[in-house]
């Protein structure tokens, strides 16, 4: 018998929980509300309260290389960082690719509080900055030094591009890592066009009055930036009430309480990265729990987990940001629940090549498809080939000059890796050296 999950919404992870369902053998039925697939994707100018989308201007903040699902790279010819036209048109493609559409249901039915730190999408050499950092190399060394210097060292790589306390933005001494990824924010500040003030105190009928005393007169328009809460309608409330936030999740997916194990939650994550990828991770493991390839633990070890996650008092709602949870340990850890966690250490000895850049290199999606179920005989190829598809939508015009400084950096991490490898073996086996597993922020 034919096992039938509703998938509700057709956004980003409901299009990948319809075709991971699809890979299992189990029968997806998607209802979307709206008219078409996308989510907060598929930009509109309407004024629909009900009706949530990205706003004109929006490009991803995370590169196509490091968001594309893990089967079914971007064109090679779209560019790095996606405006939402292309991200929808990529949605679109994916959905034909794998014959989704038939399967959705529509119905016809966007001043500073605190510190931030700004980060461009462009990093060394002018490739896309979560292709630069986000390596499982990079990953290891935080692990591996100690937190006050992996404090220190971020401090100093985000005050490299312009020094955030005279843009009145963050101090080092700040103890939180809020982030936005936005290059036009320092010029703006830089020409005036935007200036920055402190959190607002009170309006009055024409003029916002801010908390160090000063007031703007003539206010058109205020714009409330709060971002987006998560409430589940559809569902009882006597399930909701099993949960405030992904928190009180297991692994942020399943409720633990239920008797068994048929509601699981997709998309509900911050991550470092990219929620694309983190939403189809979660979708290949919880239909493979629901085809009965993978099992879940007793509901005693689940409730043991979430509690374990649970800080020991409630965060106010200004401090979400502080929830979001490092990509590289959040996709590794259910990726490894679902078995198709790659290990750096069996490819090096069967496929070093590809293990150097499985290690250096970015943690793309097509990591997550070298091995277990749903492998994809394209993956070695994608993850060996990604950084020529970040190129070639640049080279529209071809200088005569050798700049392959890339490839110099991936030397000076190839003669890193036995120390690194020995200095982290050493650490591991005495703790006494008073080196610890890093447990703060992630980039």
């Amino acid at each position: 018998m034919v096992r039938r999950v509703a998938v509700i919404g057709a956004g980003v992870g409901g299009l990948a929980s319809v075709k991971c369902c699809l890979d299992e053998g189990l029968e997806p039925t998607c209802f979307e509300r709206s008219e078409d697939i996308g989510g907060v994707w598929r930009y509109t100018d309407s004024m629909d309260v009900t009706r949530v989308s990205v706003y004109r201007s929006v490009i991803t903040n995370t590169s196509k290389e490091m968001s594309c699902f893990s089967d079914f790279p971007f064109p090679e010819d779209f560019p790095s960082y996606l405006p939402h036209s292309l991200l929808l048109e990529y949605f679109r493609m994916y959905a034909h690719h794998f014959d989704l559409l038939r399967h959705i249901h529509f119905k016809v039915f966007l001043s500073a509080r605190s510190n931030t730190w700004v980060i461009s999408r462009v990093s060394s050499h002018g490739f896309p900055f979560d292709m630069v950092n986000t390596t499982r190399f990079n990953h290891f060394l935080d692990w591996l030094l100690p937190s006050a210097l992996t404090r220190r060292i971020r401090f100093w790589k985000f005050n490299s591009w312009f020094n955030h306390a005279n843009y009145g933005l963050a101090s080092t001494k700040s103890s939180k890592f809020k982030m936005i990824v936005n290059e036009e924010l320092p010029f703006c500040l830089l020409s005036g066009t935007v200036v920055l003030k402190p959190s607002v105190k009170e309006f009055t009928e024409s003029s916002a009055v801010f908390e160090d005393g000063t007031t703007e007169e003539n206010i058109d328009v205020v714009l409330f930036a709060t971002g987006y809460i998560y409430p589940f309608p559809f569902l009882e409330e006597s399930v909701r009430s099993l949960f405030d936030d992904n928190r009180s999740l297991y692994k942020c997916i399943f409720p633990p309480q239920l008797e068994k194990p048929t509601l699981a939650i997709i998309g509900l994550i911050q991550l470092t990265g990219s929620i694309m990828v983190g939403s189809e991770m979660q979708a290949r493991w919880v239909t493979g729990i629901f085809a009965g390839w993978n099992k879940l633990p007793p509901a005693s070890r689940m409730m043991a987990d979430v509690l374990k996650r649970k800080p020991p008092v409630k965060r106010k709602p200004s401090e979400r940001e502080n929830l979001k949870m490092s990509f590289i340990s959040y996709t590794d850890d259910i990726a490894a629940c679902a078995g198709v966690k790659p290990s750096v250490l069996r490819l090096l000895l069967t496929d070093p090549r590809l293990a150097l850049a499985v290690f250096f290199g970015p943690c793309s999606p097509y990591q997550y498809r070298l091995v277990g179920r749903g492998a994809w005989s394209g993956a070695r190829g994608a993850i060996l080939t990604q950084w020529q598809r970040v190129l070639k939508p640049l080279r529209t015009r071809v200088v005569d000059e050798d700049s392959d400084c890339w490839s110099g950096w991936r030397w000076m991490c190839l003669l890193a890796l036995p120390v690194a490898l020995t200095v982290g073996f050493l650490l591991s086996k005495h703790p006494q050296l008073g080196w610890r597993p890093w447990a703060g922020p992630q980039l």
